[in-house]
């Protein structure tokens, strides 16, 4: 019967959590912070950090008029698939999120803004399709529906994937995340690294790390390395790659890499089953021609673009 059902909702369709995707071309998602007096575009300065609570991080310049908003307004995050305005932000939103205010990281150029989940609504397809994915795919021990629809809320936006490399005399590692982001022009970074993430201990003590940007082309050895996240790596003689260092701090990172970002960490802030690191970026360089990125968005936000007529290069190799 489930069979039956699959084939009538979602025929020629394969069902997956994530979709890994490549996008050539700008994002064409937006994201809106709104609140009672608020209203702002914060699609290029929303970062995923922590899953459990869920996180995110709002990046507030100087300029945007954070002294305006209330450490106990009622915050609103709006995804979208498309540009809008106040009027249209309800009638056009993918998901809606609610959220409290969590913490805040005051900088000289601007405001990290931290707001938790409160509750989540979703309107990518019917409810009766987010239904039956949920109960016959992606229902696990842990799982409840509501924490089912934050993953989809917050991966209705693209997440970029890069590659953080860390070396403390002869140990290594080298892994991918997409819980992070950067600031732009303002020099700083932020990550949401897991408590059992095995170099996280070294990174807190020596106050350095290295992110890189990789090439969709490299999404097979980039997902090999994810299993390091929770265990040493093995020896260099075993990697599929060559490597090269980062001038300052010597870090090892694959030589395909397009760029890497040396970090020296400012501050910490354990936001639960992730720790906080922003950084300051003291170092930077380019070393390969650019390539389009590997991004990650959720099987929803791909059905509802399959429902516009439109989508992102899949990456399947």
């Amino acid at each position: 019967m489930k069979n039956i059902a699959r084939k009538i909702l979602f025929s020629h369709t394969t069902i997956k959590e994530y979709q890994s995707v490549t996008i050539n071309g700008t994002i064409q998602e937006k994201v809106y912070l709104k609140t009672e007096n608020f209203f702002i575009d914060i699609s290029e300065t929303n970062y995923l950090l922590c899953l459990e609570p869920m996180i995110f991080g709002i990046w507030l310049s100087k300029e945007e008029g954070v002294v305006t908003l209330q450490e106990e307004s009622q915050f609103r995050m709006h995804f979208t698939d498309s540009i809008c305005d106040n009027k249209s932000l309800k009638k056009n939103s993918t998901a809606i999120l609610t959220l409290d205010f969590f913490n805040k990281i005051e900088d000289e150029c601007g405001t990290l803004l931290l707001l938790k989940l409160k509750r989540s609504r979703l309107h990518h397809i019917s409810l009766f399709k987010i239904l039956f994915l949920f109960f016959g795919y992606y229902r696990k021990p842990g799982v409840s529906f509501n924490k089912f629809k934050s993953y989809v809320s917050a991966f209705s936006y693209p997440r970029r994937v890069r590659l953080i490399s860390f070396t403390q005399n002869d140990y290594y590692n080298i892994f991918p995340m997409d819980l992070l982001g950067e600031i732009k022009n303002c020099n700083r970074y932020v990550f949401g690294l897991r408590h059992s993430n095995a170099a996280l201990a070294k990174i807190m003590e020596t106050k350095k790390i290295v992110v890189s940007e990789v090439s969709h082309t490299y999404k097979n050895t980039i997902y090999h390395l994810g299993k390091y996240h929770k265990e040493n790596p093995s020896s260099f003689d075993s990697l599929s790659f060559k490597t090269t260092h980062t001038s300052n701090f010597g870090f090892y990172i694959p030589e395909w890499v397009q760029s890497y970002k040396e970090i020296k960490i400012l501050e910490t802030m354990n936001l639960g089953s992730q720790m906080l690191l922003w950084g300051e970026v003291v170092n930077e360089k380019t070393l390969n021609r650019f390539e389009s990125n590997l991004y990650h968005i959720h099987f929803l936000l791909y059905l509802h673009q399959q429902k516009k007529r439109h989508g992102y290069q899949l990456v399947e190799y």
